[in-house]
C-alpha cells in the first residue's frame, strides 16, 4: 500500500517529535537518582572543597545525593577526560578548576578538547592570588619587589605549587610584564611551597587566598597585592598588583561543568540552584572566608570565561615555553 507523501511526512515529524518530547519530561523529572560530581584533584583541595560546597546545597534544593568522586592525577586532567566521556544526561558534573585554562597549552596530546566537549553550567568563586613575600625581605610594596629584583639579579626566587599551576604562571606573568626575572621553584603542592616560603627558603609566592590568608593573619607572610584587579574585603588595605603593573591579572576561578550535549533544560535548572546557592548567606559567608568573590551569571558568561582564559593562559604558557612534567 503506498503511503500519500503528506501522510508520510507528518508520521515522520510524529516519530522525530517523540524522543524530544521524552527528554523534555526526563528533564523535568531531574534529577531521579543521585548525581556525581568530579573533582580531578584529591580530598582537602580547594576544587574538593568547593565541588562539597556546592553538593551538598545541591543536593538540599533538588532532593537527591550530590556526590563527589574525586578523580586526581595529570594536573586534573584524568578526571576531566571522565565527566566528558559520561552520558550527556545531567548525572555527571565537573567541578571546573583553574587548571583546565592551562593544560590544553601543557598537554599537547589530550584526547579531548575541553571548550569544544564540555557543557558549561555555571561559575561559582574566583579566589585572588596573593603577591607575597617572606618578612625577612626588605620590600614593603610591589614597585620595592620589582626594583631590588632588578638590583639583586638571580637572589630571588618564587615558589609555586607546581608547574603549570596558578602561582607558577601568576609569577611567571609577573615576570613577563616588570623583568623582575625571578627564578621559579615548583613544590608539590601549596603545603610543601608555603612552608618553604614561611621558612625563608624562597622569597616570594604567588599562592591563592585561600592558602595564603592564614600565614598573613599570622604575621609570617607579608602581602604586597591581591592579583585581582579588584581589591578584596579579606585583606583590608591591601592593594591590587594592577596598581602598579597595569594590566596584570592573576586568580584561580571555579565552576561547574557537564558533558556537552546534556539537555539545556537541565543545564538551566542546575545554573538557576547554583546562583541561589551563591546568594546564600551562610554559602557567601563561606566563600567569603577564604577570600573568594562570586562568579554569579548564565552557563554562556562561564563559558566566555573559559575561552578567555584559556586563550590568556596559553599565550603565557608557549611564550615561556614551559612543559607539563
Amino acid at each position: 500500500m503506498r503511503i500519500r507523501r503528506r501522510h508520510f511526512l507528518h508520521l515522520t515529524a510524529s516519530a522525530a517529535a517523540l524522543p524530544a518530547a521524552a527528554r523534555l519530561a526526563w528533564a523535568d523529572n531531574y534529577p531521579a537518582h543521585p548525581v556525581r560530581i568530579i573533582v580531578g584533584f584529591a580530598a582537602g583541595s580547594t576544587t574538593d572543597v568547593l565541588g562539597r560546597l556546592m553538593g551538598q546545597w545541591l543536593s538540599q534544593k533538588l532532593g537527591q545525593q550530590f556526590i563527589v568522586d574525586n578523580r586526581p592525577g595529570a594536573g586534573g586532567n584524568l578526571g576531566a577526560e571522565a565527566m566528558i566521556r559520561s552520558a550527556p544526561d545531567g548525572y555527571t558534573l565537573y567541578m571546573v578548576p583553574p587548571a583546565v585554562a592551562a593544560n590544553a597549552a601543557l598537554y599537547p596530546n589530550l584526547t579531548f578538547n575541553f571548550i569544544r566537549d564540555a557543557a558549561p553550567v555555571a561559575g561559582v568563586v574566583r579566589v585572588p592570588n596573593v603577591l607575597e613575600v617572606n618578612p625577612s625581605l626588605p620590600v614593603k610594596t610591589v614597585p620595592e619587589l620589582i626594583a631590588y629584583a632588578k638590583a639583586n639579579p638571580g637572589k630571588l626566587s618564587f615558589a609555586s605549587a607546581g608547574i603549570g599551576t596558578a602561582s607558577h604562571l601568576a609569577g611567571q606573568l609577573f615576570n613577563s610584564m616588570t623583568g623582575a626575572n625571578l627564578t621559579h621553584v615548583p613544590y608539590r603542592g601549596d603545603g610543601p611551597a608555603m612552608a618553604d616560603l614561611v621558612a625563608g627558603q624562597v622569597q616570594v609566592g604567588f599562592a591563592t587566598m585561600t592558602a595564603s590568608i592564614g600565614f598573613i593573619r599570622a604575621g609570617k607572610l607579608r602581602p604586597l597585592g591581591v592579583c585581582t584587579v579588584q581589591e578584596s574585603d579579606a585583606l583590608p588595605g591591601v592593594p591590587s598588583v594592577s596598581k602598579f603593573v597595569p594590566g596584570f591579572e592573576a586568580s584561580s576561578w571555579f565552576g561547574v561543568a557537564a558533558p556537552k550535549g546534556t539537555p539545556d533544560a537541565i543545564i538551566e535548572s542546575l545554573n538557576r540552584e547554583i546562583n541561589a546557592g551563591l546568594a546564600d548567606a551562610t554559602i557567601k559567608a563561606r566563600l567569603a572566608d577564604m577570600g573568594g568573590m562570586l562568579l554569579t551569571g548564565s552557563p554562556a558568561d562561564f563559558g566566555k570565561l573559559i575561552v578567555s582564559e584559556t586563550d590568556k593562559w596559553g599565550k603565557v604558557i608557549r611564550q615561556a615555553g614551559i612543559k607539563a612534567e
